[in-house]
C-alpha cells in the first residue's frame, strides 16, 4: 500500500491541448481524473461515485449559455464539491458571468498553474493523515473482514479523500470516535442484497434477512472500532466532559448525510469476493473526523510482547 492518499476528481475538458497538462497535474497531485461522456454527465454525478473536486473549463459547453446551464446543474446536485474553472487567460474569477460565478470555488490557467495546487491543497487535502493512522485502519479493518468472511477473498484500495456526502447503498453504520486527538464517526456503508446473497449462498436453506446483514454489519463496526482505540486510543479517560455536539442530518431520498462540516473525509474501499460462486460486496469505510481534529497529538500505541506474554495472549511456539 503506498503512503500517499489519492482522491479521485472530475475532469469536465474537451481541450485536446490541455488533456496531457491536466493528467501530468493529477499524475504530480496524487489525483485521479475521471472523463465522462456529456451526455451520460447527470446521470454520474446522481449516482454513488465518490469525488474531491471538478476540473471545469470554461468552454466545456458550446455556448456561454450551455455552459451555463451545466455548470447550475452540477451545482444544484453536488453542492459540496468544489467545482475549478480553467480560463484561458485569467487565473481569477473576475468577469465570470454572476449567474454562475458562486458556483466556482477558484480558477486558474494551463500557463499557471500553481492557483490549481493551491486550491487542491486547500479544499482536498486540507487535513493531515498521518501514515501510520492510514495504514493500521486498513490493517485492522482487512484483518476483521477475512475473520468474518473466512470463504472469501478481502481486497482494498488505495485509501482516499473525499469530499462527497453522498450514502452508499442501502444499510450504513455509524460509531463515534473519540480520544484526545480525535473526535468525529466511523461509517460503514454496503448494499444489503450483495452482502444476503454471500450468507444465503454459503447455507442448505437459504434464511438470512435483512435483520442478519444489520447484525453482522453491526458486529463488524464494533470489532474495528475496538481495533481503533486499542492501536491508537489510549487515554479515553482523557477526553473533555461538556464537548460540543452538532446535529447529523440523514437525507434518504437523495442518498445524502452531512456532519456539520465542510472537511474532506477519509475514506477507504473494500472488495469481498468469493471465488466459488463470483459474487462481490462492496464496503466503504469513512472517517469523519468533525468535532476535532489534531494530528500533531496522534500516537500509535506500540504493544511491548513482553507485556502481550506476561497477560497470555501471546505464547512461545
Amino acid at each position: 500500500m503506498t503512503d500517499k492518499l489519492v482522491s479521485k476528481v472530475l475532469i469536465l475538458d474537451d481541450g485536446g491541448d490541455a488533456s496531457l497538462a491536466i493528467k501530468q497535474f493529477c499524475d504530480e497531485s496524487n489525483l485521479v481524473g475521471l472523463k465522462v461522456r456529456k451526455n451520460r454527465l447527470m446521470a454520474v454525478l446522481k449516482s454513488n461515485i465518490d469525488l474531491g473536486a471538478i476540473l471545469y473549463s470554461e468552454n466545456y459547453g458550446h455556448t456561454p449559455d450551455e455552459n451555463a446551464d451545466i455548470v447550475l446543474r452540477i451545482h444544484a446536485i453536488r453542492p459540496e464539491l468544489p467545482i475549478i474553472l480553467r480560463r484561458e487567460n485569467d487565473a481569477t474569477l473576475d468577469g465570470v458571468n454572476e449567474s454562475v460565478r458562486r458556483t466556482f470555488c477558484a480558477a486558474y490557467t494551463l500557463a499557471d498553474m500553481s492557483g490549481l495546487k493551491k486550491v487542491i491543497d486547500e479544499y482536498i487535502f486540507s487535513l493531515v493523515y498521518p501514515n501510520a493512522l492510514v495504514r493500521g485502519i486498513s490493517e485492522i479493518t482487512d484483518n476483521i473482514l477475512t475473520n468474518q468472511f473466512k470463504q472469501l477473498a478481502v481486497q482494498w484500495d488505495t485509501p482516499y479523500i473525499v469530499r462527497d456526502r453522498v450514502i452508499f447503498g442501502e444499510v450504513f453504520s455509524l460509531i463515534p470516535i473519540e480520544s484526545s486527538w480525535c473526535r468525529g464517526y466511523m461509517m460503514l456503508q454496503t448494499e444489503e442484497d450483495a452482502i444476503l446473497s454471500i450468507l444465503n449462498s454459503h447455507t442448505t436453506f437459504p434464511t438470512s434477512n435483512f435483520r442478519d446483514v444489520n447484525s453482522l454489519l453491526g458486529e463488524i463496526t464494533n470489532l474495528i472500532w475496538g481495533g481503533f482505540k486499542n492501536r491508537f486510543i489510549a487515554d479515553a479517560t482523557a477526553i473533555a466532559a461538556n464537548q460540543i455536539q452538532v446535529p447529523l442530518i440523514v437525507n434518504h431520498k437523495h442518498k445524502y448525510i452531512s456532519f456539520g462540516t465542510e472537511n474532506p473525509q477519509l475514506c477507504f474501499f473494500y472488495t469481498l469476493s468469493d471465488a466459488a460462486t463470483g459474487k462481490t460486496v462492496k464496503l466503504y469505510q469513512r472517517f469523519v473526523f468533525n468535532l476535532n481534529w489534531s494530528p500533531e497529538d496522534f500516537k500509535e500505541i506500540v504493544q511491548d510482547t513482553n507485556e502481550l506474554m506476561a497477560t497470555g495472549e501471546l505464547e512461545l511456539f
